[in-house]
């Protein structure tokens, strides 16, 4: 949806979920999770760091890990001692190898990524099934020969250098192209020539967070930079000062043409693109990670960019770029809408804002015109729904969708009815649709040939009561069969923050689960935007406890359902999500079995001292005011280990390279669940080398990783492993 050029460019802390070394299996033995011994742990060296903030004095001993694992060699070497531990006690658990094997069996299909229109090119992505990275393919005309453009396979070769934002210019000459290494957000910014090829001598450095956005010409192009960060620096420093720039083909970098920046508040953000007729630059400014925009369009001529023309400036709401047609523009926004709605407006003659489409009680996820008609995507109880309306906003038909299920894509152009997009649900992977907003019909353009059956799983969607009374719902899906009359073991997943909604994925890890007979429960939790700006609000800031009590209450309704059981419950969750699990888990922790929290926020007072950290502020509240440090203090990770209570088994995965989310956050935390007398189960950290937050990693590393953490939750859970029949 056109929504995305905008938010795309933000630096959330969401972590993508998706991964091929073939494994022999082995005899999978009866779980038993009395079988394997706790490990002796790596001796942590403890300082005498103490802060004194508003009057509190807060221990930091652990503050030394905080130091990037590549300049620090005592950080070095405590990630190997704690490695080797994990890594031999993960090697005892019976069926690993199982989980392993049909992990990569499952991921063993072939996957396209939406096709992309330019000219009469199509580009999109392929995988042929266990490749570490996803090719970049092209075609001349929609029947023709695919040929591959860009395999970044062969650019490293741990496979951890990624393709990462592409787009191609207006007539389809040439492609501009991000590379990513080893997960790190930073990009190296290159231009193909798509006839032959080969790669152009442009190249762009220091770009994070950006757009790309050709100039309709394809003379040159617009993108967001930094300015160069010193080498200790470049992987924690804080990023100030992004500005927009221009680069004319052929040119260096140091020729670029500053087009928007904000040099009396360096500590914003700022994004352009060129609208769909090429004759504004819509540039973007925003404080943090909240949909809250300042918006100025800069008519573009023959030698540059002329005056901005402000268009909203009070950093209030949401302001998304639908289409535009001269001077009148079409926004979708949460201004009057929590839910929002599209409102028209005239720049050349600034006015009260038009509704063409109001509010509705579905949540508007997001909008795009293809054609002479707008293709609305809503969120109804966090499922997709998909209309279309004239340009006026008089209904025009709904769009048929196949089930319970999540919809993406719908890009497109004014001059052409011809879009594209997905659908996929918990057991089934994308299948790709061609769609003509004339007609209004579908038609598969590729659908993945699988080594399971979609039909033998069941997907309900079941409402709680939260400790407030708040109805949260949630997916439960099984394996069509599974007795119901005791309880399965259970992986639980949640995120609950800065407005990212859950709705149906497919993931061939979670497949892997379900296979085995465990159950799994995805959380639609207060914070995030199921349900519009309120539903976020009241999961952020000072409501956080709101979103760490619904997935308390989740847990409890499943085993007050009987769909599980005490002693059978796994947490899993990444990023903000692993804050989410480290949270609960000092809060309830008789409640669970087994914690897995991933790459997570561990240390609430110190977390915006690094890298994209102090954008995260308008989820989490200021660690610098006073009423927010002590809000934080009481619920951060790291602080609230409870020393002399039972915990559940927790494995932390974190990578050495995360320039989202630190490494020292996981780190810090570990060392302090080590450190405290919490029971006898294993607590234990699992570091993988240059992957990132993750975003990027190769396929054969998600695999590994997640045979590793479902083997451990199935342990502690009693979900027996066995050899799945083929």
């Amino acid at each position: 949806m056109r929504r995305s050029l905008v938010l795309s460019a933000i630096p959330l802390i969401a972590l993508t979920m998706t991964s091929n070394i073939p494994a022999s299996a082995r005899p999978a033995a009866p779980n038993s999770r009395a079988a394997t011994p706790v490990p002796a742990y790596p001796a942590t060296a403890r300082g005498d760091v103490v802060d004194s903030q508003f009057g509190v004095d807060v221990a930091d001993p652990y503050r030394w890990l905080e130091d990037d694992v590549r300049v620090n060699p005592k950080v070095a070497e405590w990630v190997g001692a704690q490695n080797a531990v994990t890594d031999a006690y993960l090697a005892t658990l019976p069926g690993r190898a199982i989980l392993k094997q049909r992990m990569t069996q499952l991921y063993d299909y072939e996957r396209y990524g939406l096709p992309q229109k330019a000219g009469q090119r199509y580009f999109y992505s392929r995988n042929d099934g266990l490749q570490p990275q996803s090719v970049l393919y092209v075609r001349d005309g929609l029947q023709g020969e695919g040929r591959v453009l860009i395999d970044p396979n062969p650019w490293a070769k741990d496979g951890a250098t990624a393709l990462a934002e592409w787009t191609p210019s207006e007539d389809g000459k040439y492609l501009l192209y991000a590379v990513q290494d080893g997960g790190s957000d930073w990009r190296t910014v290159k231009v193909k020539d798509v006839a032959t090829g080969q790669d152009m001598p442009d190249t762009i450095q220091w770009v994070k967070f950006s757009a790309l956005s050709w100039a309709k010409d394809g003379s040159g192009f617009y993108y967001s930079r930094f300015p160069e960060p010193d080498a200790k620096g470049a992987f924690q420093d804080l990023n100030r000062d992004q500005s927009v720039y221009f680069h004319r083909l052929g040119t260096a970098q140091n020729a670029d043409i500053l087009v928007h920046s904000t040099p009396e508040d360096p500590e914003l953000n700022n994004t352009a693109h060129v609208t769909d007729d090429g004759k504004y630059l819509l540039a973007y400014a925003s404080k943090g990670t909240d949909a809250r925009y300042n918006v100025w369009a800069y008519p573009i001529t023959a030698t540059g960019v002329g005056k901005a023309i402000p268009l909203f400036s009070d950093f209030a709401h949401s302001w998304s770029y639908v289409a535009n047609e001269g001077t009148g523009f079409i926004f979708q926004t949460n201004k009057d809408a929590p839910r929002e709605r599209l409102v028209s407006l005239d720049i050349a003659k600034p006015s009260a804002l038009a509704e063409i489409v109001p509010q509705r009680d579905a949540t508007l996820a997001g909008a795009s015109r293809v054609g002479d008609r707008l293709i609305l995507s809503y969120m109804q109880d966090a499922k997709s729904k998909v209309e279309m309306v004239s340009l006026d906003g008089k209904p025009a038909g709904e769009v048929m969708l196949s089930g319970i299920g999540s919809a993406a894509g719908f890009g497109g152009s004014p001059k052409d009815s011809e879009s594209f997009y997905a659908f996929y649900s918990f057991a089934r992977p994308a299948t790709i649709y061609r769609f003509d907003s004339k007609t209004g019909k579908s038609e598969v353009f590729v659908e993945p040939k699988l080594a399971f059956n979609p039909d033998d799983y069941s997907v309900e969607q079941r409402f709680f009561a939260s400790k407030d009374g708040t109805k949260v719902p949630m997916f439960v899906v099984m394996k069509k069969g599974v007795d119901r009359a005791k309880g399965s073991p259970t992986l639980m997943y949640g995120y609950g923050g800065f407005n990212v909604s859950l709705t149906p994925t497919f993931s061939p890890t979670w497949l892997s689960w379900m296979e085995q007979g465990g159950v799994l429960a995805m959380v639609n939790l207060r914070g995030g935007g199921e349900y519009g700006k309120a539903w976020h609000d009241e999961g952020r800031l000072r409501n956080k406890q709101n979103v760490f009590d619904d997935f308390i209450g989740a847990g409890e309704a499943l085993i007050a359902s009987g769909t599980t059981g005490r002693g059978q419950l796994a947490i899993e969750g990444g990023s903000n999500g692993g804050l989410l699990v480290a949270a609960v888990t000092n809060q309830r922790p008789d409640l669970f079995a087994a914690a897995l929290p991933a790459v997570g926020v561990m240390d609430m007072l110190r977390f915006h001292k690094f890298t994209a950290g102090r954008y995260w502020i308008d989820d989490y509240g200021n660690p610098e005011a006073d009423g927010d440090f002590q809000y934080l203090r009481a619920y951060s990770p790291y602080h609230n280990v409870r020393s002399g209570v039972d915990y559940p088994a927790i494995l932390v995965t974190t990578a050495d390279t995360d320039d989202r989310v630190v490494p020292g956050h996981s780190f810090k935390y570990v060392a302090a669940l080590q450190q405290a007398q919490i029971g006898d189960k294993p607590h234990l950290i699992r570091i993988e080398t240059r992957a990132g937050h993750g975003s990027g990693k190769p396929v054969d590393k998600i695999i590994a990783e997640a045979s590793d953490k479902y083997a451990f939750a199935a342990h502690f859970t009693g979900l027996t492993l066995s050899a799945q029949e083929q």
